[in-house]
């Protein structure tokens, strides 16, 4: 008899951002690419210290890949914001050395603050779970059209 088959290495995971001024929602990939699940949301203090958090998550997790939400108009057309997005994703890649996507998030914090409405959250919790759950969103629909493919 040979050596035991050793289990294949499981897929890294990939890391979802829901990016604002004061704060960036996190979610990760199962292991398996499936789902997706919030992280502590992360409150921003400057580009360095914001950056070698992301880089703590990346190494706890594993992470292949970074997908950023895309604030576009409704209308699909980039706007100041969107314009900023792809912006901090260029230093994304430049400072994690990992692949990052833009991903249309038009309707992630409205579907993530309808969410958490319905289920009878408190306004406070509801403020501070919003940016994990459109990060969630965000990746997940990122995971869903992989998938699809």
């Amino acid at each position: 008899m040979g050596p035991p088959n050793e289990p294949s290495p499981l897929p890294p995971r990939i890391l979802g951002l829901d990016v604002g001024s004061k704060r960036i929602g996190i979610a990760v990939s199962d292991p398996l690419g499936i789902t997706a699940q919030g992280l502590d949301t992360l409150r921003r203090t400057n580009r360095r210290t914001d950056f070698e958090h992301l880089h703590g998550v990346i190494e706890r997790y594993s992470v292949s890949e970074i997908v950023v939400g895309n604030p576009l108009h409704m209308s699909g057309d980039a706007g100041s914001q969107s314009e900023r997005m792809a912006a901090f994703a260029e230093l994304l890649r430049q400072h994690l050395k990992v692949p990052v996507h833009l991903w249309d998030e038009r309707l992630s914090s409205a579907q993530a603050n309808r969410l958490l409405r319905d289920s009878e959250a408190s306004l406070r919790q509801r403020a501070h779970a919003v940016d994990r759950m459109a990060a969630v969103l965000i990746l997940q629909s990122f995971l869903d059209a992989r998938a699809a493919r």
